[in-house]
């Protein structure tokens, strides 16, 4: 045994073909200020349509362009910034370049912010011939989505101010970003393995998956104890979030926020319940899973230490990460090669910063602007769990781009709804990929342990995260406060009700609700819940090997957000609007239970 304590690298300490590259972005500081410095010049050109705006349909088209001038300037600024940032949290000059940036767009909210109230105060008859000139033809659906917001758009002078607030209304965001990447410090733990390790964001599940129960409980309740601590600090810090969400509600006349965080996507509240009633009427089958989690384990009781430890707990596959590469590129194959070859480039062309190092910012996701490469940020451990993140994140880089080639920037940006189907379908594929090409029966029952996890994590969980978030919106809207005893005791009953039966809760599993950074998004985290339905169903076709689905797949992935996204699915063969996608997913959930049940002693 030894006492070697393994540390997080620096980042200079990285090797550089695993770190991504920013310089075709930004070649160097000094372009970034300079394109920082012309933002104003923009504003000023899109201010200058105010006056004639309506006297044609091209005075519009104008408008239109030069909107949509000055946000790619924007986006472009902010990714950089964003990217810089995160790969150092504690980078206080990179954090102040970000905060200058968010402060100045801002501003330039509050300045474009006449724009939809100058469309609306256009005379009906007017906007129905300008709906039908050719001049206009492109920006169109830009125009009829703007006549879709009429009802919660208010005055200029109105619109300013909500603008010009939109930096102070993120305060909460950003604060719980800072507390939980830069700040929050946990403990060295035995690692399992003889030695000792630092506890992080990004080794915390790790932790969790060793075979050691006594590695596992240390690691969750030093995690969870963290959170503890400081508990009212972050119930006010989530109560603030929760609070801007229902002022801007208010403020643009919805019935409640959840309805107004639905509105950009025109998804109705009902398919929100319908996932909600959906998931708990199969909760049967997540118990029945757990249940069969503890007689695999061996345990007498299971505990919520014990919920990410595989079921082949003596399975351990180390992947580096070449081979993780050449697995994820391999099981894209059935969207023909074109899409492979394009992949492909996100390692020749450094999309992805891999490694976890000091101060980078946990988790992952993919990022980028029209302008831009797809950025991926992971913090890769060299287990099959980060090939599935790697293979996750590049859905979502390879949808951006595949957008970004087909549209035009105003219809490029794919909507949020549809912002999990293509990541979590290229998981799907590769679990079956692995499976396909290995003969070890281990190795597939892992697979499989892995796949009902990914629906437990991903459409139940994430569920029970959306009931929360509904609720603690709901509160706020009644008139009464969000506390930290509250949001605890709110956040275990659900948890309760959830894991029921053989899982034995703990007072530590009421406080998971302040280290979820997904609930300061605004009702996000139900998106989860339905990508992953409906990519089940999408990589089902895609498997059956049929043509036809492939190529119907690939349009949705270049269509941005050219229809709504329940339309853009629906064209892509998944009408989430029934309900019967979850359904089935859960059906498919129980199915792999059976089958676990049958490869389990």
């Amino acid at each position: 045994m030894t006492d070697q304590v393994r540390h997080n690298p620096e980042r200079s300490e990285l090797p550089a073909a695993m770190t991504w590259d920013l310089i075709p972005l930004y070649a160097d500081l000094e372009s970034w200020e300079r394109d920082f410095a012309a933002l104003d010049g923009l504003a000023q050109a899109f201010s200058a349509c105010q006056d004639g705006l309506g006297s044609s349909p091209e005075s519009v088209v104008q408008a239109f362009e030069r909107l949509d001038s000055l946000n790619r300037a924007c986006s472009k600024l902010h990714v950089h910034a964003h990217l810089r940032s995160d790969e150092d949290t504690a980078d206080s000059t990179a954090r102040a370049r970000l905060e200058r940036a968010s402060a100045k767009f801002a501003e330039i909210s509050g300045l474009t912010s006449w724009f939809s109230p100058a469309l609306l105060a256009l005379p009906p008859a007017t906007v129905k011939c300008f709906l039908e000139s050719p001049a206009l033809a492109y920006y169109r659906r830009a125009l009829e989505e703007i006549e879709r917001s009429r009802p919660h758009t208010l005055s200029a002078p109105e619109e300013r101010l909500l603008g010009l607030a939109s930096d102070a209304l993120s305060t909460p965001y950003n604060v719980f970003g800072a507390f939980d990447n830069a700040d929050l410090r946990f403990p060295v733990l035995d690692d399992g393995k003889g030695g000792k390790a630092e506890l992080t964001h990004g080794n915390y599940i790790e932790f969790l998956k060793s075979s050691d129960r006594d590695v596992r409980r240390s690691a969750y309740e030093a995690y969870r104890d963290n959170f503890v601590k400081w508990r009212n600090t972050l119930a006010a810090t989530l109560g603030g979030g929760v609070k801007a969400n229902v002022f801007e509600a208010k403020a643009r006349n919805f019935a409640s926020a959840r309805e107004a965080a639905l509105h950009p996507d025109n998804v109705p509240v009902a398919v929100y319940d319908k996932l909600v009633a959906a998931v708990r009427s199969k909760l049967p089958a997540l118990h029945r899973y757990l249940e069969l989690r503890r007689r695999a384990l061996k345990l007498d009781v299971i505990r919520m230490h014990d919920l990410h430890v595989p079921l082949v707990p003596d399975y351990n596959l180390e992947v580096t990460w070449e081979q993780a590469k050449a697995w994820v590129l391999e099981s894209l194959q059935p969207l023909g090669e074109e899409y492979c070859q394009t992949a492909r480039r996100a390692f020749s062309e450094r999309w992805v910063d891999a490694l976890e190092c000091r101060g980078k910012r946990s988790g992952a996701y993919s990022s980028g602007c029209y302008d831009s490469s797809p950025y991926i940020l992971m913090n890769f451990k060299g287990t099959l769990n980060c090939v599935f993140t790697l293979a996750h994140e590049l859905g979502h880089s390879m949808h951006s781009l595949l957008s970004n080639r087909s549209q035009g920037y105003q219809y490029a940006r794919y909507k949020i709804f549809v912002a999990e189907v293509a990541s979590t379908t290229n998981e799907l594929l590769l679990a079956q990929h692995l499976r396909q090409r290995s003969d070890d029966p281990r190795l597939s029952t892992y697979l499989l342990n892995h796949q009902a996890d990914q629906v437990r994590t991903t459409i139940i969980r994430q569920t029970m995260f959306a009931e929360f978030e509904r609720d603690i919106h709901a509160v706020l809207e009644r008139g009464q406060a969000l506390t930290a005893d509250g949001l605890s005791e709110s956040y275990a009953a659900l948890n309760d009700l959830y894991h029921r039966g053989p899982v034995e809760t703990d007072s530590r599993a009421a406080i998971e609700w302040a280290g979820i950074p997904h609930f300061y998004y605004g009702f996000y985290v139900y998106k989860y819940a339905t990508g992953l339905s409906a990519a089940m169903a999408l990589a089902k076709g895609l498997l059956d090997g049929r043509p036809d689905r492939s190529a119907a797949y690939l349009r949705f992935l270049a269509a941005g957000c050219s229809k709504d996204p329940l339309d853009l699915l629906q064209d892509a063969g998944v009408d989430l609007g029934s309900g019967a996608p979850v359904a089935t997913a859960l059906e498919e959930f129980s199915r792999i239970v059976a089958e676990l049940e049958s490869r389990l002693p």
